[in-house]
């Protein structure tokens, strides 16, 4: 098992892979590398990106860097959990810049309703801490959830009526 993922070890991943990689390009974090970078949590299983485009050497530096720096690293955002929101790039928040690579937050909106559709305890936690830090607002996420909705059913994994009752309730209680 490898170690987990603190806030000096994900900036210390960033940093090699932003470094590593050749013509740059944009890599977004999105999930436990979000909620560590804003201090949420103290630590993180794995570090979630999505790369675009995808930089040359992108896979390789992970492979590279996973065992450099004993950290798990996985190819993962919430557009392969729920439809792609509207927007969702000119809302993701920079990081940083290493090297020719910009480093982003994954929108925080999309974020917020992949975790809620997973509607597990950290997950709800996470969506709790975005809401507090003012990085979503109730009204915009409930917004931009109808705007997917109808594209729910390429997802047979969600339960369309259970996520739109989670959706509905969270938003009710912080509106």
């Amino acid at each position: 098992m490898r170690q987990l993922v603190d806030k000096a070890r994900l900036e210390k991943f960033l940093e090699a892979f932003g470094n590593a990689l050749g013509k740059g390009g944009k890599i977004y974090l999105t999930g436990g590398g979000s909620a560590v970078l804003h201090e949420w949590r103290e630590s993180t299983i794995d570090i979630d990106i999505k790369a675009m485009p995808e930089p040359s050497h992108f896979f390789e530096s992970i492979a590279k860097l996973k065992d450099a720096l004993d950290i798990n690293i996985e190819i993962a955002s919430p557009d392969l959990f729920i439809p792609e929101l509207p927007g969702w790039e000119s809302r993701s928040l920079f990081i940083a810049r290493y090297g020719d690579t910009d480093f982003y937050h994954y929108d925080f909106y999309s974020q917020a309703l992949a975790k809620l559709e997973r509607n597990h305890i950290r997950d709800i936690a996470d969506v709790e801490c975005m809401y507090r830090s003012g990085l979503i607002k109730s009204e915009r996420l409930l917004e931009l959830f109808i705007q997917i909705e109808s594209n729910l059913i390429r997802f047979p994994a969600i339960e369309i009526e259970t996520l739109k009752d989670i959706i509905n309730t969270w938003c009710d209680i912080h509106s």
